[in-house]
Formats: structure tokens, C-alpha cells, sequence
């Protein structure tokens, strides 16, 4: 379903199309996320509302909706954000303080949320990815990103989907900020 996850209805439409096919909401993972990469004092207010739209109302407006599906359902649920490493670990040669702001508050909220839920069965974690091999960066970039990470590469999307699949299959972890991120987290 394509739509503006910053907008709510948008984030209705997507939990009414998910119980309509299924009946009901198990799992959500919160995938949606916008990085705008420059100096601090460049940024607009426009980068900002667009970024904090999608990173933040956008996770905002379909969790709540989510959970409070779960909380209907009645038998628990999980909910799993994606996020970035750079929350932990910026980079001098990425300027990023709006990834940092939106998805630090993500990280932030994805603990809150999974002390608040657990004694209703509603897990809620987080990956925390370096950077992915996307549309978002061009083929030519990956050699030069790659040199951010330890491991000397950039993720592939699989790595990502793994990681969600773990925790989705991880039914004793809650809380967690799983990071895949070539050893970026760890340090250089």
C-alpha cells in the first residue's frame, strides 16, 4: 500500500488493509524512515517536519493504532522498529542529527513501549542497520560507505530481513536494539 506514513490516515488505512486481508495484526515492523544527510546549521524547517513526519508521526500514529489492535486481540503481539546506528555512533563524515533525533526517540520509545506492553504479550524491539544497500545510495557510493563499517561493506537488505525474522522468532527478547551495522556500533 503506498502512502505518506507521517499522515494518520494513512496509518489507519494500513492497520484497516491489514485486518481486512488477515482478520488481525500480529506483527508490525516499522520500516518507513527518511535520512537527509547534512550539516546541522543547513537544515530547514522543512527538512525537519519531513523527516520527524515520517520517522517519528509516522511511527507514532501506526504503533498506537497497532498496539492498541494487540491490546483488542487480546493474546500479545510484536512490534519491530528499524532505526540507525548512527543514534550511537555518529560519523564526522555523515552528518546526521535528524536521523539521530528521529530515530534516537524511536530507540528510545521502543524500550518504553516494551516495559509498558510486556505483561500484555506485546514484544517490541528494534534493528538498528549501517548502512544498507538501497536505492537510497547510489551503486557507485557503496565502496566508499562500505569503508564505514569494520567489515569493509555495506548490508544488503537480507541482512536487515534476518535480523527482523530473529527477533519476530525471539520469543523471550524484548527491548532489544539488535544492530546490524558491520561491526560500525562496535567502533573503528
Amino acid at each position: 500500500m503506498a502512502g505518506d506514513i507521517s499522515e494518520v490516515g494513512t496509518a489507519r488505512a494500513v492497520v484497516e488493509a491489514a485486518v481486512g486481508e488477515f482478520g488481525r495484526v500480529d506483527t508490525l515492523v516499522n520500516n518507513a524512515g527518511v535520512f537527509l544527510a547534512k550539516p546541522f546549521v543547513e537544515y530547514t524547517a522543512e527538512d525537519y517536519a519531513g523527516v520527524m513526519g515520517v520517522n517519528v508521526a509516522g511511527f507514532f500514529g501506526v504503533t498506537q493504532l497497532v498496539v492498541e489492535r494487540m491490546l483488542v486481540q487480546g493474546d500479545g503481539g510484536h512490534v519491530v522498529n528499524v532505526t540507525t546506528t548512527l543514534v550511537e555512533h555518529a560519523l564526522s563524515a555523515v552528518p546526521s542529527v535528524l536521523a539521530s533525533l528521529s530515530k534516537g526517540g524511536v530507540q528510545a520509545a521502543t524500550k518504553a513501549l516494551a516495559v509498558e506492553y510486556a505483561g500484555r504479550g506485546i514484544r517490541v524491539n528494534a534493528v538498528s542497520p549501517g548502512v544498507i544497500a538501497t536505492p537510497m545510495h547510489s551503486v557507485e557510493t557503496h565502496a566508499a560507505l562500505g569503508g564505514l563499517h569494520p567489515l569493509g561493506r555495506i548490508g544488503q537488505v537480507g541482512d536487515v530481513v534476518d535480523a527482523v525474522l530473529f527477533l519476530e522468532n525471539s520469543s523471550f527478547v524484548t527491548g532489544e536494539i539488535l544492530h546490524v551495522d558491520g561491526g560500525q556500533s562496535a567502533g573503528h
